[in-house]
């Protein structure tokens, strides 16, 4: 069957279909329906191909990034990737998250990766092998049903599991989506706010750079010198079987990545300060943001929410207070040993997606935003400074732009009433996916692909810019 058939039929093995588009005249592209069923777009459109790509990468109960670079479930990539699958089927954004949701430990940890047992060990390292997550991570209450990591990524899920509530509400109440959820939401945010608050300041912490989504950014460079690396021979990276060298981290910073994730297994992945302890604008601002989700979830399930917003308004002054610089404008890393990380990174804009962040720090980073160390001849918003010694505009989080942070930044422009320039971004956004066939992550000047092609959250978040171009963007309110 062709694959442009199978967008309104069933995916091969899947045992869930795609929810049937509204009637329109042929060719044409209409309004999303009050439910989030898709819209009728003419064949080979941006809106199909990127729709093709999720279905090719959908592997029956979640969506792999890439097929052959990341070959299981990825934690904050499903997140993104449900929030364009709502616009194509909604029963299949709520399945990619409770197929995450279900790997949850005792602890409240939702892990970064969820191992797909049907993939050959070698397609993919650090595999299942490596974090031995059923009896490293015993004591932390890993599940034993299913292998996962042992360490986190971004808490975006909560701000998820809301917006594909959205797309169908009927839907998600006949299923007790929220209800099923939120128990499980609450129990992430409780792990990062009192298991990961290493600083005590209140802020959360990533113990590894692969927790904070943004691998091998220059914000990390300092930290991970005290790191040792693991010897070469210790490990094979998969990764370049399908990447260029000169697209992914060095080899010396892979090193470092497995002696931290392997001492942190080593340790039944106890959650304590060592080498790397570092309080990251982005995550921090995401779970922020998921807390204000958390609260609408409350109130949808009958309960007031208020303890939740409060809680947002305090992390945000917390966020402020420890991580934001006035005289750069921009909000910085906080190494726990080596004090404030002065690297410019998109991470450090990335709370713009706040609602309540004093206008003045708006402001500010609205000018860094289109300043010379992010806007200057550049249409899209690149991973680092511009300006730094560091920039390399192909080398994964040194330099490339990225539609997930795309996607973010426009967010956050579009609810501080940045209409045009949310608009510009979005469109930047879109044509480099378009051009590049939802490329990985792109060179900021010219748009030209890196990393991998058909992945998936770029597809799945230029559907969700794509629907927002054609219908009320009520979840901003």
């Amino acid at each position: 069957m062709d694959r442009t058939a199978q967008l309104t039929g069933h995916t091969p093995g899947s045992g869930i279909a795609y929810d049937p588009p509204p009637t329109h005249a042929a060719g044409s592209t209409g309004p999303a329906s009050p439910h989030g069923s898709p819209q009728t777009s003419a064949p080979g459109s941006l809106h199909v191909r990127a729709a093709r790509v999720l279905a090719d990468n959908w592997t029956g109960a979640s969506t792999v990034p890439s097929r052959s670079l990341y070959p299981h479930q990825w934690s904050w990539d499903s997140a993104f990737i449900a929030i364009g699958l709502r616009h194509l089927s909604p029963l299949r954004a709520q399945t990619e998250l409770e197929t995450l949701l279900a790997a949850q430990w005792a602890d409240g940890r939702i892990p970064h990766i969820v191992f797909n047992p049907s993939v050959p060990l070698d397609a993919y390292f650090p595999s299942p092998d490596f974090w031995r997550s059923t009896t490293a991570g015993r004591a932390a209450g890993a599940p034993r049903t299913v292998q996962t990591s042992g360490i986190v990524q971004p808490p975006v899920h909560a701000l998820a599991v809301w917006l594909v509530h959205l797309a169908d509400p009927g839907l998600s109440r006949a299923r007790g989506f929220l209800a099923t959820a939120y128990p499980r939401l609450a129990a992430w945010h409780r792990y990062l706010l009192h298991r990961r608050d290493l600083g005590g300041g209140g802020l959360a912490s990533v113990v590894h750079p692969w927790e904070q989504g943004m691998d091998n950014s220059p914000c990390w460079d300092a930290p991970l010198a005290r790191v040792a690396p693991a010897s070469a021979r210790s490990f094979r990276r998969a990764d370049l079987d399908h990447g260029a060298a000169e697209d992914r981290p060095t080899d010396l910073d892979y090193g470092r990545y497995v002696r931290l994730a392997a001492d942190y297994r080593d340790a039944g992945y106890a959650d304590r300060q060592r080498e790397f302890a570092v309080e990251d604008p982005s995550f921090n601002a995401l779970l922020i943001a998921s807390e204000h989700a958390l609260a609408r979830i409350a109130r949808e399930l009958g309960a007031t929410g208020t303890a939740r917003h409060a809680r947002a308004e305090r992390l945000t002054a917390a966020l402020v207070d420890r991580l934001w610089d006035p005289e750069r404008e921009i909000f910085l890393c906080r190494d726990l040993r080596g004090g404030q990380i002065p690297e410019r990174a998109v991470s450090g804009l990335v709370p713009l997606i706040l609602p309540e962040l004093p206008r003045e720090i708006v402001a500010a980073l609205v000018r860094t935003l289109s300043g010379p160390h992010f806007g200057t001849g550049t249409h899209l918003v690149p991973s680092y400074d511009l300006l730094g010694e560091a920039f390399d505009p192909h080398r994964y989080w040194r330099g490339p732009a990225w539609a997930n942070t795309g996607w973010l930044l426009e967010r956050g422009l579009r609810q501080h009433g940045e209409r045009e320039r949310a608009d510009a971004l979005g469109e930047a956004v879109l044509r480099a996916a378009d051009a590049t066939g939802f490329a990985e992550y792109v060179d900021p000047y010219t748009g030209g692909a890196c990393g991998a092609t058909g992945f998936s959250w770029t597809a799945a978040l230029a559907i969700d810019l794509h629907h927002g171009r054609h219908a009320p963007r009520h979840e901003h309110r």
